[in-house]
């Protein structure tokens, strides 16, 4: 009895201990990430990408450079900018059919530097969302459809498109 009381002990906390650890992934394969061409400068990248956005009416709603106030706390950093980008009108009826979307929204695209120089522009990849969301659809398309848009915005900068 003892023997076995223990096994269920052990066996409830190798399943806390997992649980507390979280879940087990890959962080790489869960976003989308593009190289700056070595012929594009990061300002170029960014020009490309707002302009881009723009044209597909992709509001962009927030910038921060963080590096900028990295620097301003006396910490030395690598250039790191996140943009955030909204279709206001796509986003509200995400919401609207499961308020849970809101978490995700703005859609970001983050500028990174890499310890080499080389800029990089990063964002999720939203096929694992609307691939799991199960929506209606309309719904679907139109998401499907920002997800091209951001994809177009991201390889504008990559490849310096103006």
């Amino acid at each position: 009895m003892r023997k076995m009381l223990l096994g269920v002990v052990l066996a409830v906390f190798s399943v806390s201990a997992a649980m507390a650890a979280g879940p087990q992934m890959n962080i790489g394969e869960t976003v989308v990430k593009k190289a700056i061409a070595d012929n594009v400068s990061m300002d170029d990248a960014v020009a490309s990408m707002k302009l881009r956005a723009n044209t597909l009416n992709l509001k962009m709603v927030s910038h921060q450079p963080m590096y900028l106030e990295l620097q301003a706390l006396g910490i030395k950093s690598r250039r790191v900018e996140i943009f955030q980008f909204c279709d206001a009108g796509i986003g509200w009826e995400m919401i609207e059919y499961q308020m849970d979307f809101a978490a995700y929204m703005p859609c970001r695209i983050s500028l990174v530097e890499d310890a080499n120089g080389k800029g990089w522009l990063i964002m999720v990849n939203m096929d694992f969302f609307i691939g799991a969301a199960n929506l209606p659809p309309e719904l679907k398309k139109k998401a499907m459809k920002i997800r091209d848009d951001l994809n177009e915005v991201i390889q504008a900068g990559a490849e310096g498109d103006l």
